[in-house]
């Protein structure tokens, strides 16, 4: 007879969730008001696909034809294996500002602290550059909406000044519902990802009810090419999809306000993806099968509202169409509840200018309030040096997306450093608050791992590299050729002045850093 430990969880309470906080060394102050849909939802509405398929299909389309399609599957599978080891740290270290906190404790606190950095200024250009995308969608339902008259295209100087206001109503619509409190922003964000789910099977049947042609459109270039002529093509167009598969990490950013978020967040990281995944890949197909002509120009420069229009009708076309808008507006909520969290989580630490203030959790709302102005004002900003300048919207979307990868990058080459060192070992087995185990990648978690990070590197070369005809298709503006080399290096030289500042504070907290990431156990004594 010999002792046998076995695992048991309390039940998922309030107290559970704070008292697995205080284990990480932070009293718990965000509220906890988010469910499991409610998590689901805050990953699926900042990967959106109405907002960013919508936005971006012209530009995939434009580079690489119909076959452009293929870059979708495989920048969605690319993403999964980066999502998987996401979800496995989630049930780990489920605390805001997960992609700091995840890469501080795998690496150091220099590492972490440069990864929460680049977050932070991926994120505020993230919300800028979604926010862009109503110009896309809402002078195509009323003529109204362009405020400042004139073309209403993206690439014309009236239509990058249109979203421009556009754009800056919406974010300060977003940040007030991100400072009354997360409950009305995930009542509000759920409501969106509701319609959106609806828009997007509806699109996907619809077009397929007109489709003019069969799916093998899949495989045409396009006249870009075949072979190994086409593989620059393809290269280029598939930044569509890289500018689209991001954010799924947000079910970990809001950890501390979800209700049992070991159990929770690991699945809804992988369920929003997945999600997004299928109806976005079902989305390019209908598109490309009902297209009026694939030969005309207007699919590469008008895209889907173009489509929806022409075969839906002008009625029909601009309801889904305010679906589209409704998908944009929770995009950008999302978005930039997601970075307000990542800002609280490093003032939290001292980290940050200001950090007190910023830190500052209101007992009322439970919300970080200030960090959510911050991401508004920062993205605004971004918006307004665009006035006039329609290069730009093209430059701010691919860095920001750049930034969010090199942050991805953080966090999973050392976790598989750390992998190759034997994590997760016995002791970070243990159990989800509702007694499930913890979300473990098994012995494939080396595999896994290595493709993430392979894909990861792949696609930041890729993403910066400093093509004129994505950069600066005009020509004439050297600065926009080499825009994502000069924004990388200029966010890095100004976070490595910033972490002067705190390097004392960062390496201060580094016995945290060892602390054992299990779920709640309970240890009872049985019968071998």
């Amino acid at each position: 007879m010999s002792p046998t430990p076995t695992l048991s969880a309390p039940p998922a309470d309030g107290r559970t969730d704070a008292a697995d906080l205080r284990g990480f060394g932070y009293e718990p102050e965000l509220r906890r008001g988010i469910g499991s849909y409610a998590s689901f939802a805050a990953g699926f509405s900042f990967v959106s696909i109405l907002t960013t398929v919508f936005q971006l299909f012209a530009f995939g389309f434009s580079f690489g034809g119909p076959a452009f399609f293929w870059t979708w599957p495989l920048v969605f599978a690319g993403q999964f294996m980066v999502a998987l080891n996401f979800a496995e740290l989630a049930a780990r270290y489920p605390i805001s500002g997960c992609i700091y906190q995840w890469s501080r404790r795998l690496a150091n606190a220099t590492v972490g602290w440069f990864a929460g950095w680049i977050m932070i200024i991926a994120q505020i250009a993230t919300v800028a550059a979604a926010a862009i995308a109503l110009q896309v969608v809402l002078p195509s339902i009323w003529s109204g909406f362009q405020l400042v008259g004139g073309d209403p295209s993206l690439t014309s100087t009236t239509g990058a000044t249109n979203a421009v206001l556009l754009g800056s109503i919406l974010i300060a619509v977003t940040t007030l519902i991100n400072v009354i409190g997360v409950r009305l922003m995930a009542v509000v964000n759920s409501t969106g990802v509701t319609l959106e789910i609806i828009g997007v099977i509806t699109v996907v049947v619809l077009l397929l009810a007109h489709a003019e042609r069969g799916p093998g459109v899949v495989f045409d270039t396009g006249g870009h090419g075949g072979g190994l002529a086409y593989v620059g093509p393809f290269l280029v167009s598939a930044l569509m999809a890289a500018y689209v598969v991001v954010g799924f990490d947000s079910a970990g950013e809001l950890s501390e306000e979800t209700r049992a978020p070991r159990h929770t967040a690991p699945r809804t990281i992988l369920r929003a993806l997945a999600a997004s995944g299928i109806g976005g890949g079902l989305m390019l197909v209908a598109a490309l099968m009902a297209a009026p002509s694939l030969t005309d120009g207007r699919l590469a420069t008008e895209g889907l509202p173009y489509v929806l229009t022409s075969r839906l009708g002008q009625t029909g076309g601009r309801i889904l169409l305010l679906d589209v808008a409704i998908a944009i507006a929770v995009c950008t909520l999302a978005i930039q509840t997601a970075g307000s969290r990542m800002i609280f989580s490093m003032a939290r630490d001292k980290l940050l200018p200001f950090s007190a203030t910023l830190a500052k959790v209101p007992a009322r709302t439970g919300t970080p309030v200030l960090p959510a102005i911050v991401v508004g004002v920062g993205a605004i900003a971004v918006l307004l040096v665009n006035i006039g300048q329609p290069a730009l919207f093209t430059a701010i979307t691919s860095v920001c997306i750049v930034l969010l990868y090199i942050a991805y990058a953080l966090v999973t080459v050392p976790l598989l450093v750390r992998r190759l060192r034997g994590w997760p070992n016995a002791e970070q087995a243990g159990v989800t608050e509702r007694g499930a185990r913890l979300f473990a990648l098994g012995r494939f978690g080396i595999v896994v791992n290595v493709l993430a990070a392979v894909y990861g590197f792949g696609m930041i070369l890729n993403l910066g590299w400093p093509r004129p005809a994505v950069y600066d298709p005009v020509g004439g503006h050297w600065y926009l050729h080499y825009f994502s080399l000069l924004f990388v290096g200029g966010t890095l030289a100004v976070g490595g002045l910033a972490y002067l500042r705190y390097r004392t504070r960062a390496h201060a907290l580094h016995p945290r850093l060892s602390f054992p990431a299990v779920g709640p156990v309970a240890v009872e004594e049985g019968s071998a």
